[in-house]
């Protein structure tokens, strides 16, 4: 079937949204209580273009858009959002979100069937945290002729929180063959050239006053890199990590390091014009700047940052009593299976009941760094000679060759859920497996 390119006015997407939630709640009732939707959300999955290389044709890709916004999406933490997806690609597709928390209605590997080509699905979703989050196609890797573009969500604290402006800066790696187009994921890089973008741009220019106070929400949107951003000549001031508040802290010389799928919210008070600096392992390269001009005047000075409101985790985790589970990454643990392949009729990695602490004991026997993540939960990464834990949360974490770090997490949410593991190497496969809270 010849997929249709789905590009409605605002009017229609909004007269669609509400067609469909007559349509979702009729099936949300045979099922049980329906929540009161309070936000609406139209994605598309659909063809699109980068411009990668000056002066030379646009890259094809494709992308998961939000249609029924104008800029970045925000929602509202304690919003029930009805999401209507329309996927006018040749293959089955669904969102997968990250950082969502609790339990995700739309996750279509735990019984959700993805949305064939040139058909819409409507599905509701209770954004329980604020926090930076994320939604792509990264567990339909296998199927994409081309590379897929996230889309970063932003879910607002119900009370403001002191900044002048917010702004997402996604970063992705791309992997181009001489020819310009674009190499997927999981297949060998051979004969192709790396390149990053901030936004979808090689130069992204951020223009601000003198003191003026960014909230900057860096996201990781890469593949498989693991990668350092740094703004020079500034103070950056960490207060969230993976979409949950952490205690601020100033990042070691001002740079950030993200696994892929990683999400921090910094801030930084605009001094002066500087470059963004974005670091692969290898070489430094400038993929943006910093244009500082005029100064915004304040009655009052600045503050430090304040600590953002807290997302209702744990202030302590049982330890003591905490169920401990060893998880080797990747391939040489025969548990693990590309998604395509994935069924919950499959042995669990393990189970627990539903408000126990659970801990990991994460091992990497792999030649190259590991990406671990975890769905359902965000975790706490426990220091390595004692059970002290850092002070923040995550659900993403890289762990070096040979290397074993342990985390723990408050299984909060009854359900069967997914994690990841996927090697730092642009031809390894995404693999999965799944826990059971009960």
């Amino acid at each position: 079937m010849k997929t249709r390119i789905f590009d409605p006015t605002r009017r229609e997407v909004l007269a669609g949204l509400g067609a469909g939630l007559g349509a979702s709640v009729a099936g949300l009732m045979a099922g049980g209580a329906v929540p009161t939707v309070t936000a609406q959300l139209a994605l598309q999955a659909r063809p699109a273009t980068l411009a990668l290389r000056p002066g030379q044709p646009a890259t094809p890709i494709w992308e998961l858009a939000a249609v029924s916004h104008l800029g970045d999406v925000r929602l509202k933490r304690g919003d029930h959002c009805e999401v209507v997806f329309r996927n006018d690609l040749p293959v089955p597709l669904a969102p997968v979100w990250y950082g969502l928390g609790g339990p995700a209605a739309a996750d279509p590997l735990r019984g959700r069937a993805p949305t064939a080509p040139d058909a819409t699905e409507t599905s509701i979703i209770s954004v329980l945290n604020a926090g930076t989050l994320l939604a792509n196609f990264r567990l339909f890797e296998d199927g994409l002729k081309q590379p897929a573009r996230p889309l970063p969500i932003i879910a607002a604290e119900t009370n403001p929180v002191a900044a002048d402006r917010d702004v997402v800066l996604l970063i992705e790696e791309w992997r181009l063959r001489p020819d310009g187009t674009a190499l997927p994921p999981g297949r060998d890089p051979k004969d192709t050239s790396p390149l990053y973008t901030i936004n979808g741009t090689t130069s992204f220019e951020l223009s601000a006053a003198a003191n003026e106070r960014l909230r900057l929400r860096f996201i990781n949107g890469s593949q498989r890199s693991v990668l350092a951003i740094k703004l020079e000549s500034h103070e950056v001031q960490v207060l969230a990590l993976d979409g949950q508040p952490a205690e601020p802290f100033p990042a070691r010389n001002g740079a950030l390091v993200l696994a892929p799928g990683s999400r921090a919210d910094a801030f930084v008070d605009a001094a002066t014009s500087a470059p963004f600096l974005l670091h692969d392992g290898k070489e430094a390269h400038q993929v943006g700047r910093l244009t500082v001009s005029g100064k915004l005047d304040r009655r009052v000075p600045l503050l430090p940052p304040q600590p953002l409101p807290p997302n209702d985790q744990p202030d302590r985790l049982d330890l003591r009593g905490a169920l401990r589970f060893d998880v080797a990454l990747g391939a040489a643990d025969v548990g693990w299976v590309r998604p395509a392949n994935f069924s919950t009729s499959s042995a669990p990695t393990f189970r627990t009941r539903a408000g126990r602490t659970v801990v990991l004991a994460l091992k990497n026997p792999a030649p190259v760094a590991t990406v671990f993540h975890l769905h359902g939960h965000p975790f706490r990464l426990l220091d390595k000679l004692d059970d002290g834990w850092k002070p923040y949360w995550l659900d993403t974490l890289a762990i070096e060759p040979g290397q074993t770090q342990r985390i723990a997490f408050a299984a909060a949410s009854p359900g069967r859920w997914l994690i990841e593991s996927v090697a730092t190497d642009w031809a390894a496969p995404r693999l999965v497996r799944w826990y059971a809270v009960e």
